[in-house]
């Protein structure tokens, strides 16, 4: 099987900002939550808060915006992908296999619509109510290792694409790892 990460690897772009901000096209409420998610993610890709913090902090604090205004997200995240699948990077659609893995941290809600788009089956990502903010999963660095064996206890991975080293941990387990950044893939492994 073939794993990959989904954003900046074979989707162009960090779906869960994306859906935020273009999500203040129906509710302009949201914008108060804006700087501190930017200021939020600069930290954590500089290595100066853990994703505990990030998660603590802010993506709570959207969900639970968004569980106290009666948000019916469903709906906004279809519209989101009608407008946002062109992302998915062309170099995916020609390696695409039926076994094919989508490991990430963006919410699972959120990924189910693009996966089926794709023709994804296998899906592993963080898990949230988003009714009331709670944290049931966070797949994100050495989270998506115990993610992984919990969906495939014996699972291999045959060739794992990723744009971070955030997902290190999961090297190891693969027989082939490449970094993606834009449209250029590089084995590392």
């Amino acid at each position: 099987m073939n794993v990959y990460d989904f954003d900046e690897t074979i989707y162009d772009g960090e779906s869960s900002l994306e859906f935020i901000f273009s999500y203040l096209r129906h509710d302009i409420g949201i914008i108060k939550f804006i700087p501190g998610i930017i200021k939020t993610v600069l930290k954590y890709e500089k290595g100066a808060i853990t994703f505990d913090d990030f998660m603590n902090n802010y993506a709570k604090k959207i969900t639970e915006y968004f569980s106290n205004n009666n948000v019916n997200l469903m709906p906004l995240v279809k519209g989101f992908w009608d407008r946002h699948e062109k992302q998915i990077k062309p170099f995916y659609k020609e390696i695409h296999r039926d076994d094919d893995v989508i490991i990430t941290a963006s919410p699972e809600f959120m990924m189910h619509d693009i996966c089926e788009r794709i023709g994804v089956r296998h899906l592993i990502a963080t898990d949230f109510d988003i009714k009331t903010g709670e944290i049931r999963r966070a797949c994100f660095r050495e989270g998506k290792i115990s993610c992984f064996r919990e969906a495939f206890p014996d699972g291999v991975i045959d060739d794992f694409y990723t744009d971070s080293i955030n997902d290190e941990f999961l090297f190891p387990f693969a027989k082939r790892v490449f970094m993606v950044k834009k449209n250029k893939i590089t084995q590392i492994k």
